[in-house]
């Protein structure tokens, strides 16, 4: 039986080399068993939205369940993060950032990538022109809103490098700030808020945007985690749903209408506000950036360039540059 458990929470690229071959454990799990669904559960890193499309479309087409796996997807709650449940034994697989996960590793969290779906950064900062922002150098001391949850690393390694001198100003997840003039510029995911501040009435050309990849920062974002234990007792079950998931998205890029409709079911069982146009701009923007484009790497792989500057960025950032994580150590990857 596949079951889709409740949310709780309200919540350039460059020619480069194949990714290194990895070594395989010698405690293998064993090949599924067909005849015998084995249970998985999956936890998304955040609320429920097109940014999850592909796994809501494996699960309702059945491609899990063709891959002998009763695959269950818990939405994280306002009291445990999808990174507790994972560590606690409630989740077997999850999603995050990527440069988030390479942090968590390095502080001792047991973490490995099991699969890379993003291939490129969607984080980026908007200005408003009004506000006299139309260059980079207009951005130096203005007040700039990030999010409190993090995905941080990439906008202060860019205000330190272009020597900005912002004030910044912890925000929570929603534009208000920023379209009631409380803040000169805020973060933004190309494919979220910069779609929604432009559905709040604000267009376009009254904007001046800074997409952070085309600046030398184009760091891929969602891929799939589990623990190294996990990875050795269900190492057959995990290589399935990433194998199940990669079809999912797939399918969901060329049913798009489809894969709204579950996205949309999901948020109105959570008594999530939704608007379809700005889940289709959403389902849109985030299969854009899953493909590797000119990176020498299929779906779902992790460059080792792209993982060696992610790598840079954190080391820079926590002035430590003794960190020491290999490829090897923190990318198994699933995905072939």
């Amino acid at each position: 039986m596949l079951m889709l458990l409740p949310f709780t929470l309200l919540a350039q690229p460059q020619n480069q080399s194949q990714p290194q071959n990895q070594s395989q454990p010698q405690n293998q799990s064993q090949p599924l068993d067909h005849t015998q669904l084995e249970p998985l559960v999956f936890s998304p890193h955040w609320i429920p939205q097109a940014q999850f499309a592909g796994f809501y479309v494996a699960l309702d087409k059945g491609f899990y369940k063709e891959a002998g796996l009763d695959v269950s997807i818990v939405h994280p709650s306002a009291d445990v993060s999808s990174l507790e449940w994972l560590e606690s034994g409630k989740a077997d697989v999850i999603s995050t950032f990527l440069m988030d996960a390479i942090k968590k590793r390095v502080k001792g969290h047991e973490l490995v990538n099991i699969a890379q779906l993003s291939q490129h950064s969607a984080l980026m900062l908007v200005g408003m022109k009004s506000r006299g922002i139309h260059t980079v150098a207009d951005l130096k001391g203005k007040k700039l809103g990030i999010w409190t949850s993090g995905f941080d690393d990439i906008p202060f390694a860019f205000i330190r490098e272009k020597q900005l001198d912002m004030e910044v100003i912890r925000i929570l997840s929603t534009v208000n700030l920023f379209l009631m003039g409380g803040i000169d510029a805020m973060t933004v995911m190309h494919y979220n808020e910069y779609d929604q501040i432009i559905n709040s009435g604000i267009n376009e050309d009254e904007l001046t945007p800074f997409y952070f990849a085309e600046y030398g920062y184009d760091i891929p974002e969602d891929g799939l985690y589990c623990l190294e234990s996990t990875l050795s007792t269900k190492r057959a079950a995990l290589a399935e749903f990433v194998k199940a998931t990669l079809k999912g998205w797939e399918y969901a890029a060329q049913h798009k209408d489809y894969a709204l409709d579950l996205v949309i079911a999901e948020m109105n069982k959570a008594h999530l506000p939704n608007n379809r146009a700005h889940q289709r701009w959403m389902i849109e923007t985030i299969i854009e950036h899953q493909q590797p484009g000119n990176k020498a790497i299929k779906p779902g792989q992790l460059l080792p360039a792209d993982f060696n500057k992610a790598l840079r960025i954190i080391r820079t950032n926590a002035n430590q540059p003794a960190i020491d994580l290999t490829m090897d150590a923190f990318y198994h990857g699933l995905a072939h």
